[in-house]
Order: C-alpha cells, then sequence, then structure tokens
C-alpha cells in the first residue's frame, strides 16, 4: 500500500492549470489505470512508464496502480505527464522519498530507456510556476526555452535518473542557463522601396498610432513590400509584451526558439485559410492566426480571395483585440492585439486606374470583386492607400530617394511616447475620451462634418477619421489637431470617398 502526490501542469488554450498527479499502490492484481479525462497520448503513457522504470533499474511495482489527474473535469493531453506519473510510482513505492516532492513541479515525456523528450508549451508552465512560487524540472531540450522566464526556479534533466538523483540530494541538476537576450535585426529596410511616397508616409502614420491599413494598387507595385516593412518601424518589444509572444508560440508550435526574442511576429497565412486558421479553433481550441500576430503584424494578401466567413471573423477582434473561441466543451480567450495590413488590386485583372495598361473588366465584374470585402470590414481599417505602378526610371533607379526604417522609427517612437503619455494607443482610444484627446477647433471638426455629410460616413468612420488625424499631429509634435490633420485623414479613407476608378 502506498500513495504519493506529485505537482504537473496542464495545458488550456495559453493557460497552464495546475494537475496534481496521485498515485495509489494496492493489494490485488496487477494493474495500471490512469483517471482523470486522460486522451490518448496519457492513457499510453503507462507502457511509456513502465519501460522507463525498468530501463532505469527501479523495481516495477508488481502492485495495482491507480493514477488520478486531478481535477478530473480538465482534460489532459500530450505526454507531458510522464515524468510525475513515474515519480508518483516511485515515491508510493518507497523507492524516492516524499518529503522533495513539495514544492516542485513537473513535466517532461519519458522515451523507453528513460530519458526525457522536449514537451510543448513549457513557457505557460514556466510563467505559471513562478507565479505559484515553486520550482520546476524540465527537459533538457525545453531548458532554453524555459529560461526565458524571469525569476523561475529551474532545473533542466536528461534523464529520470538525473531527477531522482537531484531529489534523493546524490546529485544535484544544474539550474537553468539564461542566454543574452539580444534583439535580432527587425528585417528588410523601408530604403529599399522606391517611389510610393504617399504609401511611405501611410505606413508611418500606421505604425505611430497602431491603426489598420489596406493597401489597394495593381500588381506588382509593391505592397508586399511595404508591408513586410511595418515592423522596422515599430518600437522594442517590452519584456512582458516579448514573453507573451513566447508563450504563444510554444503554445501553437510546441516549442519557442530564443533566438526569436523579442522580434514581433509577422503572419501572412494563404488566402485560402479558413476561418478557424485565422481565428483559432479545434476541439482543443489552439491559437489561430490573429493570436500568432499578437504584437506584430497580420499580413493578409489579396484580401478579396479569402473566404468571405473568415473575413467576417475578424470584425470582432478588430474592435476587442481578443478572440473567445467557444466549444461545446468549454470555451478559451486568446489575446488578439495586432495591426492588420490587407492587400487588394483595384479590380479582378488589377488594373482599373492605371495610365499605361487598359483594364478589361466591366463594371458589373469590379463591383462584385469589392463586394467580397463587406463595407463592416471596410469601416474597421483606418487606412485605406493607393499604391500607382511608379515610373520606371524610379523603379530602375541606383539611388534610394526614401528615408531608411530606422529615421522613420524614431519619429513612431518620439509619437508613440506622447500616446502613451495620454494613456492610449491613438488606434484604441476610446469614444469617450477621444474629442478631449484631439481638441480639434471648429475649421477640423466642420471639415469632417461636410466629408461625412458628403461620403455618408458611419459613425465609426468618423471616428476613425479622429483617430488618424490626432496620430498624425502626434507625428508632427501638435498638440491639438487642425483642420490640416483632418484634411490629410480624410484623404487616407480611399475606398470611402469611392476610389479607386
Amino acid at each position: 500500500m502506498g500513495l504519493a502526490t506529485v505537482a504537473s501542469r496542464a495545458r488550456l488554450g495559453l493557460a497552464a492549470p495546475p494537475v496534481s498527479v496521485e498515485v495509489h499502490l494496492s493489494g490485488g492484481l496487477p494493474g495500471f489505470s490512469i483517471v482523470g479525462l486522460p486522451e490518448a497520448a496519457v492513457r499510453e503513457s503507462k507502457d511509456r512508464v513502465k519501460a522507463a522504470l525498468m530501463s532505469s533499474r527501479f523495481d516495477y511495482p508488481q502492485s495495482r496502480i491507480i493514477v488520478n489527474l486531478a481535477p478530473a473535469e480538465l482534460p489532459k493531453d500530450g505526454g507531458r505527464f510522464d515524468l510525475p506519473i513515474a515519480l508518483g510510482i516511485l515515491a508510493a513505492s518507497g523507492q524516492l522519498p516524499v518529503r522533495p516532492l513539495a514544492g516542485r513541479e513537473f513535466v517532461g515525456e519519458l522515451s523507453l530507456d528513460g530519458h526525457l523528450r522536449p514537451v510543448s508549451g513549457v513557457l505557460s508552465a514556466a510563467v505559471a510556476a513562478t507565479t505559484a512560487g515553486r520550482s520546476l524540472i524540465v527537459p533538457a531540450g525545453n531548458e532554453q526555452e524555459a529560461a526565458l522566464v524571469e525569476g523561475l526556479d529551474g532545473h533542466a534533466a536528461c534523464d529520470l535518473l538525473g531527477v531522482c538523483a537531484h531529489l534523493r540530494g546524490t546529485t544535484a541538476l544544474p539550474g537553468l542557463v539564461r542566454t543574452a537576450r539580444v534583439r535580432r535585426p527587425s528585417g528588410p529596410d523601408l530604403a529599399d522601396v522606391r517611389g510610393q511616397p504617399a504609401a511611405r508616409r501611410a505606413l508611418e502614420i500606421a505604425a505611430a498610432g497602431g491603426h489598420d491599413l489596406l493597401l489597394i494598387g495593381p500588381p506588382g507595385t509593391g505592397k508586399t513590400m511595404l508591408a513586410v516593412r511595418l515592423i522596422g518601424l515599430l518600437p522594442e518589444l517590452a519584456d512582458d509584451e516579448a514573453l507573451e509572444i513566447a508563450v504563444i508560440g510554444s503554445v501553437a508550435d510546441g516549442r519557442f526558439e530564443p533566438g526569436d526574442w523579442r522580434r514581433r511576429p509577422f503572419r501572412q497565412p494563404h488566402h485560402t485559410a479558413s476561418a478557424p486558421a485565422l481565428t483559432g479553433g479545434g476541439a482543443r481550441p489552439r491559437p489561430g492566426e490573429i493570436t500568432r500576430a499578437h504584437h506584430g503584424v497580420l499580413f493578409l494578401d489579396e484580401l478579396p480571395e479569402f473566404p468571405r466567413a473568415a473575413l467576417e471573423a475578424l470584425r470582432e477582434p478588430l474592435e476587442r483585440r481578443a478572440i473567445t473561441v467557444a466549444r461545446a466543451s468549454g470555451s478559451v480567450s486568446f489575446p488578439a492585439d495586432f495591426q492588420l495590413v490587407a492587400a487588394m488590386n483595384p479590380c479582378p485583372c488589377g488594373f482599373v486606374g492605371d495610365p499605361e495598361r487598359s483594364c478589361r473588366c466591366s463594371p458589373e465584374l469590379i463591383a462584385r470583386y469589392r463586394a467580397r470585402v463587406s463595407g463592416p470590414l471596410l469601416d474597421r481599417l483606418d487606412l485605406q492607400v493607393s499604391v500607382p505602378r511608379p515610373p520606371a526610371a524610379t523603379v530602375l533607379s541606383r539611388d534610394s530617394t526614401g528615408e531608411a526604417s530606422a529615421e522613420v522609427a524614431r519619429r513612431v517612437d518620439a509619437a508613440r511616447r506622447r500616446q502613451h503619455a495620454r494613456g492610449w494607443l491613438n488606434a484604441r482610444l476610446p469614444v469617450d475620451g477621444l474629442f478631449d484627446a484631439c481638441d480639434a477647433g471648429a475649421g477640423a471638426m466642420g471639415l469632417l462634418e461636410a466629408a461625412a455629410a458628403r461620403f455618408h460616413f458611419s459613425a465609426r468612420a468618423c471616428h476613425r477619421v479622429l483617430r488618424v488625424a490626432r496620430t498624425i499631429a502626434d507625428l508632427g509634435g501638435a498638440p491639438r489637431v487642425a483642420r490640416t490633420e483632418v484634411s490629410e485623414a480624410l484623404g487616407l479613407r480611399l475606398l470611402d470617398r469611392g476610389g479607386p476608378h
């Protein structure tokens, strides 16, 4: 007879709820049962644990073994419970002291020879263990990942024997080795883009205020080049933001590469992506592209080619900056504070309004093409700008005609500091504080009222024009929004003004 309890962590969305691995040995016919809502990979752990114990020269109890993973209503998946189950069996059978298990948590998958394999979602377990004030032992393959969490009392082990020696106090496991956190280069430079002064200006405004951006132009005019360079204009991530991104990557990909620390994500899903692929989903909800782009950029090229349901699913996250995925077994919330950059052609052939090539599309075909993107979604995109075909002489010039990313990034950083002093990024300014933040005069408001009446702006569109105008004023260091800023902001809502033609 014997009973032991070992602490571990499950995986639920981006969270790592605690799990008590309770192991009970009793008389009767030998057997091994795992209860507590285990999925297939957890049920199969009994064979991995038995082989690992015997390969490590431990005595395998010839008893009735019952393993309870509590709480029972929480689903458990993966091989992360192999190590705590094995330690529980050893403690319950008297082969390992029980006292050292207190205050420690364990995750790890066992190979048949007793070595530890890395598991997914270790970062969320490390964050949760640190918050709970407990030590965490992880497989050596997860060491660099877990070491990203400041304040974690953690150790990495190569095999089951090493963990047992550490708990017995005979051979201590080394602490986690924290590598230097160096920000890697942010990517391509804006100086590579030839021409396109209006689109470059829109990109700077989008970076400064966190605004969503739609680029409209013929094929090959630089829409993708501009979108990729937005990341290089954004400020450096704070530690808590970098850790959020790392946790998301750890859960979604199984592991997070420490070399990507402080790198903002840039996600570019194909236009065949479904709504669950963008927003997240599955029987056990997993992060979608909008969560993978958290604190970064989600680029949707060929916007009208995406399924209508997938695009409409973006409307709520663009407002809430979060997504809740509901399933019959429960709901999981994921963060989704991303910047949306979309690109589209002005018509199916791409050449309506092009001065050099004639359009082959009928007005009805153009109308159907643009109708694939709903008005409510377009209404949520603060900036809608044209990216026309640049002259051949500009494209083939050996000399860059625009500023480098570093120069623009300095203005963006200064504008964001002004916004942080007010407490909100301009794109997220609540309506009840918008008018005070803008402090617009009669001339500026009169211009906006006239434009709203002429182009039939919604209330949301009016508010978004004011937010963009506030960002333009911040870039110029102006304390209040004037007529000039409102005029430029109105010029950056191309589709609301009926263009391009």
